[in-house]
């Protein structure tokens, strides 16, 4: 169903397989590795404690448009090109990317997934199951972190897969296209708090909740079938024939549906890339629903 040559997810056993080739010039692999605020945990520290060999780390927050005061916006051309040379990648490296999560498959990696082809990269795929499932079938770490020539990376940015405020603003009269929230229930009906102190709970109007783990089979760290994905969107009322864009707190799980999306055959999604946070600080009180007094 994929079109791409390259996987969109890979196992262990594939990842173990490539690395035994050799060729690394040919493909790099990126510990994507992100955190939520409260779990006060320093992804790149950890990375440099142990990591698949080879790996280099590609930090969101720094690879980011950071002139927008949101955390890790989609970075411009010409930010993307320079980080992404500098861990030497070319046009035509074939990215591999894990986070590591203990509790979901993926958690992170696909927003790096999403970044590479929001910026014209498509040769990325995501090791499914992360680094958790990586060290439980006997995959080797290391701390030793390699060093690697400059590549010479040329981006192309989409707009069509990025959505503004404004966008969403408008969408609220035209409804060119469904607004699907990848968050908690709790959180989407503004029950239960954000993870950042300075955003209360709640959503926008005329969104449809589908929480990004519906999408997963969490103890097999692995994505759900594209039958079981169907069905997901199918009972949250998701029209995937249909435009749609994708939303979450920070655009980070947004970008899980917008992966589900795609192993189901859809091209055409666009996240929403300032998500919730942008949303509770900049729309007018009467569009952010189920807010707390």
């Amino acid at each position: 169903m994929e079109k791409s040559y390259f996987p969109t997810l890979v196992t262990v056993n594939w990842l173990k397989e490539l690395v035994s080739k050799g060729g690394k010039s040919a493909y790099r692999i990126l510990d994507g590795s992100w955190h939520v605020p409260q779990a006060k945990r320093d992804a790149k520290k950890e990375f440099q404690e142990g990591h698949i060999p080879g790996a280099l780390f590609f930090d969101i927050d720094e690879c980011a448009d950071k002139s927008r005061n949101l955390p890790h916006m989609m970075p411009s051309v010409k930010v993307f090109e320079e980080y992404v040379s500098n861990l030497g990648i070319n046009n035509d490296t074939h990215v591999i990317v894990y986070d590591n999560n203990a509790q979901f498959p993926l958690f992170s990696a696909q927003r790096v997934w999403m970044t590479f082809r929001v910026l014209g990269h498509e040769k990325v795929s995501i090791l499914e199951g992360g680094l958790p499932k990586w060290i439980a079938e006997n995959g080797p770490v290391t701390d030793k972190i390699e060093v690697v020539p400059k590549g010479q990376y040329k981006g192309k940015f989409n707009s069509k897969m990025i959505k503004q405020m404004a966008d969403i603003m408008n969408n609220l009269k035209s409804a060119e296209f469904q607004v699907v929230d990848a968050r908690p229930e709790c959180r989407f009906k503004g029950v239960a708090p954000e993870p950042r102190d300075d955003t209360k709970p709640g959503c926008i109007p005329q969104t449809i909740n589908l929480p990004f783990m519906n999408t997963m089979n969490v103890k097999e760290r692995s994505m759900k079938s594209p039958e079981e994905l169907k069905k997901v969107f199918e009972s949250a009322g998701v029209d995937l024939n249909k435009p749609v864009v994708f939303s979450c707190g920070s655009g980070t799980t947004a970008c899980v549906l917008a992966l589900a999306s795609y192993l189901l055959g859809k091209e055409n999604f666009s996240i929403y890339d300032g998500s919730w946070t942008e949303w509770y600080r900049d729309a007018p009180p009467e569009l952010k629903l189920n807010v707390p007094q």
